[in-house]
């Protein structure tokens, strides 16, 4: 059993200040503990020997102060562990979502449903850990030592008891989270192949319906949820089966502890206040332990997800710091063509890397102002790895500035002279697959820059070439549009973006490839009037028409390495 993920201390700074307001809740609820069980056991001994009522009017007010007490602190810890939960779900997402969006290209053994799990019902499931599991665990740390030194106060035997008897609930929950471990990481590797193969399914459906091969698939969905299901009763065979032993456990504990207090009551050698404090105080002791080990298996997909999150975190943070290779230019060299590069885009001795593979390496190019540049190449020359390298999204080796900002991952961070966290700032740009979301047309375009002229927006509808009702909703994904009109909106994206924010550079992968010969003529003049306004076009594109309206084309060629 892993009681508490140590990276998850070390990157949640709302996970340290759970803990923190939770070891304050235990002290409390210790002293509530404490408090009731003296009372009760005054108020036992006390009618015994006969206590008049007045005189035991404050000790029933403190019994009811300290009951009350501890159930608030209960309910403070339920408030507690929800918020707990919410904000280190937010911070976990929001760490995972810069990582991914560092690494466009994704990383080795996370595949995209992996990944759509562990961001949607993986971390869900830290409700329970935070709400039920983590605070039980900090009960167990504070309360029971606490609980167990006033008990051998009163009594050093029947501390002794307990210390001695204590240390088995332990190792039968050790045990037991070591078979629950496995069977539930079983489980959540089910539930991932699960999300995987019905994202396949979703992903190819439309192949599948044209050649009528859907139905070949409701075989596999019902063997792997099958095989998840198989896996979900196994958790909770171990759940019911560890449940019993730690209650019969700890019943066998508290039932030494009364049978000795007990004996030594009738035989004389114990005061009765000291035995029923002890008597009171003995299932307390237990309570937090019973808590942990019945709340161990409600969070253990949580930590499941936790502990995924955390290794996608750690492999992306892997990835940035692979160590760079020696640039082609020296650092010398960098602030002279920084000088030189006051204006347009400067690219030297450029290498893009994907993983061990050079798919750019030693490419130059300059581009001034009121150029239209075409980057041509067969399929896996690397036009897409340039521009995402040029956005920061793959690390680049070598010099690529725009109007004197460095461009590129180390953009920002001291990648030379002249470095501007501002580089891609200065860039619009739209990726091969439009990325549209639910809502309008125009809230689609304007995305990002909502406060621009609205007449931006018509005049970047008119250029990308899209001819719809801008206030025509879209469905989830931009569902409701033909591949060519999703295409054009991205485009016209892109263009709002570089005329609202007076961008210096356009950045546009395969923008024709779904556009009939007429409308990629129209996207051609359209790229040679904001080329002509004084902004650098550059496209990539297998397509010769687009290409023959550029001003240079670039034709890249794998690079072998």
């Amino acid at each position: 059993m892993k009681p508490l993920d140590p990276r998850l201390l070390r990157r949640s700074r709302a996970a340290r200040g759970f803990l923190a307001a939770g070891g304050a809740l235990a002290l409390v609820q210790s002293a509530a503990i404490v408090a009731f069980a003296w009372a009760l056991a005054s108020l036992v001994t006390g009618f015994i020997d006969g206590m008049a009522m007045p005189d035991a009017v404050p000790l029933l007010v403190l019994l009811v102060a300290a009951a009350s007490v501890r159930a608030v602190a209960a309910w403070l810890w339920d408030v507690v562990g929800s918020a707990g939960a919410t904000r280190v779900k937010a911070e976990l997402r929001s760490e995972l979502l810069l990582a991914l969006e560092a690494r466009p290209e994704g990383l080795p053994d996370f595949p995209t449903a992996r990944i759509a799990t562990l961001l949607g019902p993986g971390l869900d499931a830290l409700d329970a850990y935070f709400g039920q599991y983590l605070p039980q665990l900090v009960s167990t740390i504070v309360v029971t030592p606490i609980l167990i030194a006033m008990a051998w106060v009163a009594d050093p035997l029947s501390g002794l008891v307990l210390v001695i008897v204590l240390p088995l609930i332990p190792v039968f929950m050790a045990l037991i989270g070591m078979a629950t471990e496995a069977v539930q990481r079983r489980q959540w590797e089910s539930l991932a192949s699960l999300s995987r193969g019905f994202l396949e399914v979703v992903g190819g459906l439309s192949t599948l319906l044209l050649f009528r091969r859907a139905e070949r698939q409701t075989a596999r969905i019902r063997a792997v949820t099958d095989d998840y299901r198989s896996h979900t009763m196994k958790v909770l065979r171990i759940t019911f089966l560890s449940g019993f032993t730690l209650e019969f456990a700890a019943s066998l504990s508290v039932a030494l502890v009364a049978v000795s207090i007990g004996l030594r009551l009738v035989a004389g050698d114990m005061l009765l206040i000291a035995g029923v404090f002890v008597l009171v105080l003995a299932p307390e002791v237990f309570l937090p332990l019973r808590n942990v080990g019945a709340a161990f298996h409600a969070s253990t997909e949580g930590v499941a997800a936790s502990a995924d999150a955390f290794d996608l975190l750690d492999a992306a943070e892997r990835a940035v710091r692979a160590p760079a290779r020696a640039s082609a230019v020296a650092p010398a060299d960098q602030a002279n063509e920084g000088a030189d590069a006051a204006d347009g885009l400067h690219l030297r001795g450029i290498r893009v890397m994907r993983g061990d593979r050079a798919v750019i390496d030693g490419l130059d190019l300059d581009a001034a102002r009121g150029e239209l540049v075409a980057v041509t190449g067969e399929s896996g020359s690397g036009k897409s790895s340039l521009f995402a390298a040029l956005l920061g999204f793959v690390p680049l080796e070598g010099v690529a500035r725009l109007d004197g900002a460095v461009l590129g991952a180390d953009a920002g961070h001291g990648a030379g002279a002249g470095a501007d966290a501002s580089g891609r700032s200065r860039i619009a740009w739209s990726g091969q697959t439009p990325a549209l979301l639910a809502g309008t047309i125009a809230s689609n375009v304007r995305l990002g820059e909502e406060g621009a002229d609205p007449g931006l927006c018509t005049r970047a509808c008119r250029l990308a070439g899209v001819e719809l009702d801008p206030e025509l909703r879209l469905g989830p994904g931009g569902s409701g549009l033909s591949g060519g009109q999703a295409q054009r909106v991205a485009t016209a994206r892109a263009i709002h973006r570089l005329l609202a924010r007076d961008a210096s550079l356009l950045l546009l992968d395969e923008p024709s490839s779904a556009q009939d010969e007429y409308r990629e003529a129209a996207l051609g003049d359209a790229l040679v009037e904001l080329a002509a306004e004084g902004r650098i076009v550059v496209v990539s594109s297998h397509r010769a028409a687009l290409a023959g309206r550029a001003d240079r084309v670039i034709e890249l060629e794998p690079a072998h390495v």
